[in-house]
């Protein structure tokens, strides 16, 4: 039987599901990539991608950088980070890892976890899941976020601590040490809760 086509274009965030078996294997709505110089977001009115800002420094996304549908930081996911009082309140961020470099924004992929960077952004929770491109044949054996090279968890880090500073200015966000996978199945866990709770299923 075939699947049936939606007429109307669904809303990233609401209308899309979390993936084909959260929270190992996720579905991730890429807003930017790493060729991208200005930073675009979701619009979480219409669901279209907004210009955020330019990119504030010389440094740009080292990966495929998104949220996963149906998800929210809220109460939740801030209970699994030391130090947070709350969530963010936007939908759970995911960085996914490609050899093939990916030029495309606004493209679905699968993607499976391997830990996750914890974020505060002033008092708020901002996490950013790491996970691998399902199927790609570079990453296919690595199963959690110590099995990829150091160098490249470390280029994520530095760009989150910096991305939206200029150099000078006090950074609000703090970036702390990664996560294995069994916490960031967690955090996914609860950010599906918190959005069942805000929104309903």
């Amino acid at each position: 039987m075939r699947d049936e086509i939606q007429r109307f274009r669904p809303h990233p965030w609401h209308g899309l599901s979390a993936g084909p078996g959260p929270p190992a294997r996720v579905q991730a709505f890429v807003e930017i990539t790493p060729f991208d110089l200005v930073k675009y977001e979701i619009d979480k009115q219409s669901g279209y991608l907004r210009v955020d800002r330019p990119q504030r420094t010389s440094s740009l996304p080292p990966a495929l950088y998104g949220f996963i549908p149906r998800t929210l930081a809220g109460a939740r996911v801030a209970a699994c980070m030391d130090g947070a009082r709350a969530g963010d309140l936007d939908p759970l961020d995911i960085c996914v890892i490609s050899e093939r470099p990916v030029e495309r924004a606004e493209i679905l992929v699968t993607a499976r976890v391997v830990g996750g960077i914890p974020m505060l952004d002033g008092d708020e929770a901002d996490d950013k899941i790491v996970a691998v491109l399902d199927g790609d044949p570079a990453w296919a054996s690595v199963r959690e976020l110590d099995e990829l090279p150091r160098p490249m968890i470390e280029r994520l880090r530095h760009y989150f601590a910096t991305y939206k500073t200029l150099p000078g200015e006090q950074a609000t966000a703090r970036v702390g040490e990664p996560y294995p996978r069994k916490h960031a199945e967690q955090v996914i866990r609860a950010a599906l809760a918190d959005y069942a709770a805000a929104f309903g299923t």
